[in-house]
C-alpha cells in the first residue's frame, strides 16, 4: 500500500493530486502545517520534517516532483507520463521539475516572510514574488496556443506547475496571473482529480489537527 504524509495544500498536494488522478490506492496521513514543529511524531518518519513523504515498500521519497515522476511511470501506463521516444518527453520533464526549481522555490520565501513571519524580511518576500511571476511568463507563453504545458494533454508537467499555481493562490500572487494562467487554473481545478484530491484532504485535516501530538488520521481508497 502506497502511504503518503501530507499537510493541506503544501507541496505533498502534488502526489495526493496524482494518485487521485491516477486511481492508485493509498494510505493518507494529514498532519498540520508545518509538522516538524506540530505533528513531532513525524520525525521518526522523516528526520528533515519535510514533506511529502511517499513509502511503497521499500521506496522512501521526498521530492514532490520526483514522487510524481515515479507514480506516473511506476504505475503506467498512465496518460500523465509522457513516453521516452515521444518528441514532448523533454518538455514533459522540463515543466515537471520547472514547476517546483523555478516557480515553487520563490513563493516558499514569499510564504515565510509573509505569512509565516511577517515583518522580518518584506523586502526578501516582495522580491521573490518578481521573481515567480516572471518565471512565469514562459508558462503564458506556453499556453498561448494550448490548454495544457505539453503533448497536446494533461500530464505530470500540469500537476506540477499547477500546484504553483495553488502556492500563488495562497500568497495572492493569483492577481496577477495573465488571462492564459487564469484561464489555465480554472480548467485545472475542475479536473476530477484536482476535487478528489482537495476532498480527501479536507476530509480529515481537522481530526489530523487535533491529534497532532498523539496520532495521525488515516484514509484508505
Amino acid at each position: 500500500m502506497i502511504h503518503l504524509y501530507h499537510c493541506t495544500d503544501a507541496r505533498s498536494f502534488r502526489p495526493l493530486w496524482a494518485l487521485e488522478e491516477m486511481g492508485l490506492g493509498h494510505e493518507l496521513t494529514v498532519m498540520p502545517f508545518p509538522p516538524r514543529y506540530r505533528a513531532k511524531e513525524f520525525m521518526a518518519v522523516n528526520p528533515l520534517g519535510t514533506i511529502p513523504v511517499l513509502v511503497d515498500g521499500d521506496t522512501f521519497m521526498t521530492e514532490s516532483a520526483a514522487i510524481v515522476q515515479y507514480l506516473a511511470t511506476r504505475y503506467g501506463p498512465s496518460p500523465l507520463a509522457v513516453d521516452v521516444g515521444d518528441s514532448a518527453y523533454g518538455a514533459w520533464l522540463n515543466w515537471l521539475h520547472f514547476g517546483e526549481a523555478t516557480l515553487t522555490f520563490p513563493q516558499t520565501l514569499v510564504l515565510r516572510y509573509r505569512r509565516l513571519e511577517p515583518g522580518r524580511a518584506e523586502v526578501v518576500a516582495d522580491d521573490y514574488a518578481k521573481w515567480f511571476l516572471s518565471r512565469l511568463r514562459a508558462v503564458d507563453r506556453a499556453l498561448q496556443d494550448a490548454e495544457h504545458l505539453c503533448a497536446g494533454r494533461f500530464t505530470a508537467a500540469d500537476i506540477s506547475v499547477g500546484y504553483a499555481l495553488l502556492l500563488a493562490e495562497h500568497v495572492g500572487l493569483d492577481a496577477e496571473f495573465t488571462p492564459a494562467i487564469a484561464a489555465y487554473w480554472v480548467r485545472l481545478q475542475a479536473r476530477p482529480g484536482f476535487k478528489a484530491a482537495k476532498s480527501a484532504q479536507s476530509k480529515y485535516a481537522p481530526a489530523a489537527a487535533e491529534a497532532s501530538h498523539d496520532r495521525s488520521r488515516q484514509w484508505r481508497t
